[in-house]
């Protein structure tokens, strides 16, 4: 039952927002986003959330410091308003890359944002397939992330190709990459690259035969394209016959578009944890909705439910 619940959109996931709401049959509530003439933010429900449990879909993409903020303030706005659980749905997590200190001085940023969204007054998050899964940790209040892997392993698994190999474009993707392959019953490849700098890889090798192969590249997110633009340029040079890339979270920084869309790829798969930029629209482009997720995610924690099971419906 899902009478006491209420879902927020703020600017960032607008269109995926209304398909949850649809599949759930409930409204999107009204929220008044306003920005000040000096920039300031204001973000406040419409109507009544006393006693309510809330649900905030809200990914804290580009632009990613004024999107955390919208959801630091309404958060804050919810909880002066009597709401009863805050829920965050964030599908994807801004600053997760900055989960270390790689070298001396540098911030922990993904941890502070953990720390002000549960300051705020975050009771729950709902998020996708972190960059790091020990961001978990950094969160006081439950945290549950959901991974999408499984929704776009069914996609390819409908293609029926007997010819993919699954591709891990580093070695901490393997793990990612591995669940893709056995869930197609194909074999798995891995490239060994190292990072020069930010933004910036070289491909060292690549472990597992490609030559022939309808090569599926498996990452959490693509950015500036730049680590698949190489892993699809050594695949063909080892002989592979197709490449394709399918990732979680498409940010998409230039020159994404250039690489992507230049013909190193016949393929590029991703969800829609960020809404897909205009100028990324293409017949390669195939844009997959967790909408199902989030709903059947809602209607579970609403109903005291597992949420293992969210999952089955890509079986």
């Amino acid at each position: 039952m899902l009478d006491n619940a209420i879902i927020f959109s703020l600017t960032a996931n607008k269109e995926l927002t209304k398909d949850v709401a649809k599949i759930l049959n409930i409204p999107v509530s009204p929220v008044a986003v306003n920005h000040f003439a000096d920039g300031e933010i204001i973000c406040e429900p419409i109507e009544s959330v006393r006693d309510k449990n809330v649900y905030i879909v809200q990914s804290t993409c580009t632009p990613v410091t004024e999107h955390l903020f919208e959801l630091l303030v309404f958060i804050d706005a919810l909880k002066r308003s009597s709401a009863r659980v805050i829920n965050l749905v964030i599908p994807y997590y801004g600053y997760a890359r900055q989960d270390r200190k790689s070298k001396p001085r540098q911030p922990i940023t993904s941890r502070l944002v953990a720390d002000l969204l549960t300051t705020a007054g975050a009771a729950r998050v709902i998020c996708f397939d972190l960059h790091a899964p020990q961001i978990q940790g950094f969160f006081s209040c439950l945290v549950d992330e959901l991974s999408a892997i499984p929704m776009i392993a069914a996609y390819f698994k409908k293609k029926r190709n007997d010819n993919f190999v699954v591709v891990s474009p580093d070695h901490g993707g393997v793990n990612r990459a591995r669940k893709v392959a056995e869930r197609l019953n194909t074999p798995l490849a891995i490239i060994d690259k190292r990072r020069t700098r930010p933004n910036v890889a070289e491909v060292m090798n690549i472990v597992g035969n490609v030559e022939g192969k309808d090569c599926l590249i498996i990452d959490d997110m693509i950015d500036t394209a730049g680590s698949c633009y190489a892993a699809s340029k050594a695949l063909k040079e080892h002989g592979a016959k197709s490449v394709r890339i399918a990732c979680v979270h498409g940010v998409f920084s230039d020159p994404a578009r250039e690489r992507l869309l230049d013909g190193s790829f016949d393929e590029v798969v991703l969800t829609d944890s960020i809404p897909l930029r205009e100028d990324m629209l293409d017949n390669r482009v195939k844009v997959l909705s967790l909408a199902p997720m989030i709903a059947a995610t809602i209607q579970h924690i609403e109903e005291g439910l597992p949420l293992s099971t969210v999952y089955d419906i890509y079986k």
